[in-house]
């Protein structure tokens, strides 16, 4: 689904990444580690095309996208949701336009075909009853679930998210986490998690969502019984990748700048 060949960036002759390189298959999720102005973010925007690299490849679901341009990236990003670190809502429109945005952007459906979908979506993230309201009206966390709907408008099959717990208190992280693991499981999406909160990812990390069938879901530890495996973590460091593997083995990795991260 997303491939970096030797991608290198720099911004006024500094290099945030030097020759990174990985995979992203179809259901997997990748967390991308590391501290402030290590490269996190400008990974996603490179996967947007909202920037291009200076060398190398970005490839999206088996389609290059490196030289593309403004025009052609539009197909590629209707199957990419985006969900920001402080939700991004438009301060001005009521959750109901600020979910069904790109909706109404495109003008393909009726007003009543695009409020069943902003509802659906609502539905998903539990907050129906907020369609109505102001963004001033929300809480922190609400935003952000309201930035989850949003991203989920158009059923892309790949979510990024851009520090979707940061300054939330445990419940209200654990909320959000427990959608991201909905989002993954019940509905098979490519995830790219970009974090320095390592609590929020050892949860994405270590549980797996269950339906009970009667239309709840429960949240469980360990891997689903029958699914393979499919979260891997990277972290950045200078520029580039100082670690590529999975949780136990970056709980148990003896790279002195991991362990000063994850203890």
């Amino acid at each position: 689904m997303i491939e970096f060949q030797d991608v290198t960036k720099t911004f006024d002759e500094e290099t945030v990444l030097r020759n990174v390189s990985f995979r992203v298959r179809r259901g997997e999720t990748l967390i991308i580690l590391g501290e402030s102005g290590s490269g996190k973010s400008t990974v996603l925007k490179l996967i947007l095309g909202l920037i291009k690299p200076d060398s190398g490849r970005i490839v999206i679901e088996g389609r290059d996208i490196t030289d593309l341009s403004e025009r052609e990236l539009v197909s590629i990003r209707r199957n990419i949701g985006m969900v920001f670190q402080e939700g991004a809502l438009f301060d001005s429109l009521p959750v109901r336009d600020n979910v069904g945005y790109r909706l109404y952007e495109e003008g393909a459906l009726e007003e009543e075909e695009v409020d069943s979908e902003v509802l659906k979506h609502l539905g998903f993230v539990g907050l129906e009853e907020a369609v109505d309201k102001m963004p001033s009206e929300l809480s922190g966390g609400m935003k952000r679930r309201v930035g989850i709907a949003r991203a989920l408008v158009g059923n892309p099959e790949i979510i990024l998210y851009d520090e979707p717990t940061a300054g939330l208190d445990p419940i209200t992280k654990r909320t959000i986490v427990e959608l991201m693991i909905k989002l993954r499981d019940m509905e098979g999406v490519t995830t790219i998690f970009v974090t320095h909160d390592l609590h929020a990812a050892s949860m994405i990390a270590t549980e797996y969502a269950a339906s009970t069938g009667d239309g709840h879901i429960d949240y469980k530890s360990g891997v689903a019984p029958g699914a393979v495996p499919s979260i891997h973590f990277i972290m950045l460091l200078d520029g580039g990748i100082c670690f590529h593997g999975g949780y136990r083995e970056l709980a148990a990795s003896e790279v002195p700048y991991v362990q000063s991260f994850v203890k």
